[in-house]
């Protein structure tokens, strides 16, 4: 959605990020503006091959949110390789995809379930509640850092003009 603000015009859109885990998907969306990524829930499944409720689930909160695309966690190896986990998000997106026909972008998500962790910790979330929301916090995280790029990527090109 495009709307005129003054001499400019502003775009509104909004992205989903996800943390796709074995039993589990932690589920963030942006504001309109693109600005901020906030955590709204943690989608569980009773086996990891379980994927048609989450998948459901999932498309659902794209159409309550108007979702324009989604981001999904890769989940690479530390030095860069990519494990068992990678392809079982690949074939993840591909479902995605054919269930929302929403885009489904990869993002690195190296580190943002330990970043999660260290934030719960540092405000004081008990342990046992820590593990309800480590997903959706690190889907926020994941999402943050693909806004965050979009900034950059953009301010390159207003500079460049």
């Amino acid at each position: 959605m495009m709307q005129s603000c003054g001499s400019r015009k502003v775009s509104y859109m909004r992205i989903m990020g996800l943390d796709f885990g074995a039993k589990t998907v932690g589920v963030a969306v942006s504001d309109p503006l693109l600005v901020t990524a906030q955590s709204l829930e943690t989608i569980t499944r009773k086996s990891e091959n379980k994927l048609r409720q989450t998948l459901a689930r999932i498309e659902e909160l794209t159409q309550e949110y108007q979702i324009d695309k989604i981001v999904l966690g890769l989940p690479k190896n530390m030095n860069g390789t990519e494990g068992e986990r990678v392809e079982k998000t690949k074939e993840f997106q591909d479902m995605l995809f054919r269930r929302t026909g929403i885009s489904v972008e990869l993002w690195d998500e190296r580190l943002t379930t330990v970043a999660a962790e260290r934030i719960m910790m540092e405000s004081g979330i008990r342990r046992e509640h820590r593990k309800e929301h480590v997903d959706a916090v690190a889907a926020s995280f994941i999402l943050q850092g693909y806004l965050d790029y979009l900034k950059k990527d953009q301010e390159k090109e207003i500079g460049k003009n």
